[in-house]
């Protein structure tokens, strides 16, 4: 069972850059799909970035894209997802998932979680 860890949760300012990270208990370069998801009160988690050992490097939802980045630390067994000009939007718990697919073109089954992290995004 691979064990996950997210750190860097925190309250900010609309604006400001943060960076969250996720500590892995094995080896990620075995790991096909890696990704970062959230979940807001009241809403379905969904996924804003992950990054794939087979075809697609990366891929983000179009709430984040252009404004975050998710980078593989493979030999640090570490994720990272670096958020800048966040928004009151962005405020949910974000966990880290690992999975596999069968192919570049299906889609990722996650079966590894963290207990997540808490963003807060005020004015």
């Amino acid at each position: 069972q691979v064990q996950m860890s997210e750190f860097g949760g925190v309250s900010v300012r609309t604006g400001q850059d943060l960076t969250l990270a996720c500590r892995v208990s094995v080896y990620m370069g075995n790991l096909t799909c890696v990704a970062w998801f959230r979940q807001a009160a009241g809403t379905e988690r969904e996924k804003v970035a992950g990054t794939y050992t087979d075809g697609h490097a990366t891929d983000y939802a179009d709430s984040v894209q252009g404004r975050w980045t998710i980078a593989r630390l493979n030999r640090a067994k570490t994720v990272k997802l670096f958020m800048r000009r966040l928004k009151a939007e962005d405020t949910a718990m974000y966990f880290c998932a690992a999975g596999r697919r069968d192919g570049s073109d299906l889609p990722c089954t996650y079966t590894s979680w963290g207990q997540g992290t808490q963003v807060t995004v005020g004015s």
